[in-house]
């Protein structure tokens, strides 16, 4: 495995993190703490979760889930750097309350106990705000963080789904307020068929000293060669792939990249996941294994070189929106 510093932080990380959104919904506990095994022993080191993850009535499975398999010890908790989220409401809809959700001064203290709890650890590594909360001031959002630090609760703060300018303003409040690192990564939505972060977010993050995370580095299944699976194995493409497939403009563009990578010899899904990595300010991708052989094919990721020529071609099939401002305005 190889190794980043997460932003402009000391904090060393695994330049694939395990995304544990599955664990639960999809995975059960006795097959999760499997896939969290051999990551660890792969060298995966930065597992990343929400407290919502479980979702509708089991909001929550997924950390007690990573709990159940840290009780285990074996020095399962001191090598991972744990990263959740908060802003979800926790509470079932029918008993939705005001100030369970979002990031006022008052959620983030209980979602943080919460989360802990269903955990089993006294900190969490990397609090991550799930959403932009319009109504909260960050003045607010950081003096709430201020005293988890204080109390070791917590050590760093990232964000997800931020736009560049709510990046710009988290930080610059919290160098403004002094004695807070503020923000050190952000996690969006970055792939190969979906680059519009690289107009604002992306930028946004690498002033700032952010490392950049990237969820659904297969884009929901359409760069792990869905069209190759239809064909070979009658698996057809479901949800958000079967969208996108729909459009001949775009089962186009899949099939000129499965081609591509078929001419190379190399897996489709591994060569998302590795063009992730050559970009600038990217820490690493979120994958999201349902099986051991799901992990394997990740791994095999890290390993993998892209040519330039390659590299070219891949850009040609899904070209980038190229430089902010110049992308948008001229």
């Amino acid at each position: 495995m190889k190794y980043t510093q997460l932003g402009r932080t000391g904090l060393k990380v695994s330049r694939l993190v395990l995304g544990t959104m599955n664990f639960g919904p999809q995975t059960d506990e006795a097959d999760s703490h499997a896939i969290m095994d051999a990551a660890l022993d792969a060298g995966i080191n930065f597992f990343d979760t929400a407290n919502v993850y479980g979702w509708g009535e089991n909001k929550g499975r997924t950390e007690s889930i990573i709990g159940s398999w840290f009780a285990k010890g074996g020095d399962r908790r001191d090598k991972v750097v744990l990263a959740t989220k908060v802003y979800g409401n926790m509470a079932a809809s029918q008993d939705a309350w005001p100030n369970h959700d979002k990031l006022s001064a008052l959620n983030i203290r209980r979602a943080v106990d919460a989360s802990l709890k269903r955990l089993r650890t006294d900190y969490i590594d990397v609090y991550q705000f799930h959403h932009v909360d319009r109504a909260t001031p960050f003045e607010e959002i950081w003096q709430a963080i201020d005293v988890l630090v204080q109390q070791g609760k917590i050590l760093y703060v990232g964000s997800s789904n931020f736009p560049g300018y709510k990046i710009a303003q988290a930080n610059e409040i919290a160098a403004r307020r002094g004695g807070t690192i503020g923000l050190v990564s952000e996690q969006c939505l970055y792939n190969l068929a979906e680059r519009r972060a690289e107009m604002e977010v992306i930028p946004a993050a690498q002033e700032y000293g952010l490392g950049v995370i990237p969820w659904s580095p297969l884009h929901g299944g359409l760069l792990g060669g869905v069209i190759k699976k239809e064909v070979e194995g009658g698996r057809r493409a479901s949800g958000r792939s079967a969208d996108a497939l729909a459009n001949t403009a775009v089962r186009a563009q899949v099939q000129a990249y499965e081609d591509l990578l078929d001419k190379h010899g190399i897996e489709p899904g591994e060569a998302a996941l590795a063009w992730l990595l050559t970009r600038p300010g990217v820490t690493g991708p979120i994958v999201g294994p349902r099986t051991a052989q799901q992990l394997e094919s990740a791994l095999r990721a890290v390993e993998l070189e892209l040519g330039e020529e390659l590299l070219t071609s891949l850009d040609e099939i899904f070209p980038g929106p190229g430089p902010s401002p110049e992308a948008f305005a001229w």
